[in-house]
């Protein structure tokens, strides 16, 4: 049996601990700081049972870091400090650059694999934990140069077995797309918002009026603050210049309407709409 513990069940750490548990041959464990998660995931069969740090560090062949972002950054070190020479650790934080520099020159970096499955929704703990969560997305490993060959393995076949498909960048390149393509979306949910908020003060026209454009651009508002600050505070400096490019974009749009330049907005959607091609390849 593949002895796995997930430290950190929530939404994500719920999903692989779901998903894993269907598999033959594998025991899943959990270890969680909230007692109401740890507890919500042992009601949901997510997990066998609960574990303490250093009966994970002792006894787990693989170990999933499944929490925020400082978190992990925090915890990584002194987990790789007391694990076994057999186990693989492996984080599926959203940002990589910090928490690869926290195990720099690590004793036992080769037993850290850095990855993130790029798959989420905008509800959080293992409550919202559902299967299948990872079929057919996209999976990110960083400095696989630096993991040993049986450790890289091992996460390349466990993400293979939750349905995943992997390719590899480096942590500066990972922080820079991910800032642009998934934080950066987070950002604009929360303004959008936050907007609405502001200008309509009738929760019951913002409900009774609001489309399924809205609803669909707003969703990602309803996502964890206690995940994504930490997020945005560990790659400020990657955010700082997509939202310069966003704001830049913004003011464009806002001078076109108000100076009825109404070809150059449109101008400026048929630019956008080229994003279709791309996101359907």
């Amino acid at each position: 049996m593949i002895d796995i513990t997930i430290v950190g069940l929530g939404l994500i750490g719920g999903s692989i601990a779901l998903d894993l548990n269907s598999q033959m041959g594998v025991d899943v464990y959990g270890f969680d700081l909230s007692p109401q998660h740890a507890t919500t995931a042992l009601k949901r069969n997510l997990i066998k049972g609960i574990r303490s740090f250093e009966e994970y560090c002792a006894q787990s062949d693989i170990i999933i870091l499944s929490m925020p972002v400082d978190q992990i950054e925090h915890i990584l070190p002194k987990i790789l400090d007391n694990i076994l020479n057999k186990t693989t650790v492996i984080d599926v934080g959203s940002t990589k650059e910090s928490i690869c520099l926290s195990i720099q020159g690590h004793k036992n970096r080769d037993r850290y694999v850095a990855a993130h499955p790029l798959a989420g929704t905008e509800f959080s703990g293992p409550s919202a934990a559902i299967s299948d969560l990872f079929r057919k997305k996209k999976n990110i490993i960083c400095e696989k140069e630096k993991s040993a060959k049986d450790a890289l393995q091992t996460a390349l076949h466990l993400f293979e077995s939750l349905g995943m498909s992997t390719y590899f960048l480096k942590p500066s390149e990972h922080d820079r797309h991910l800032a642009y393509v998934s934080h950066l979306s987070h950002i604009s949910s929360f303004t959008l918002s936050l907007t609405v908020l502001d200008i309509e003060k009738d929760e019951n026209q913002i409900f009774n009026l609001a489309s399924t454009g809205f609803e669909s651009t707003v969703r990602l508002a309803k996502s964890s603050p206690t995940t994504w600050a930490p997020i945005f505070k560990k790659n400020k400096g990657h955010l700082a210049k997509a939202l310069e490019s966003y704001i830049s974009r913004l003011e464009s749009f806002k001078k076109a309407i108000e100076s009825e330049d109404y070809s150059e907005s449109i101008n400026m959607m048929k630019e956008a709409n080229r994003i279709k091609h791309i996101l359907t390849k």
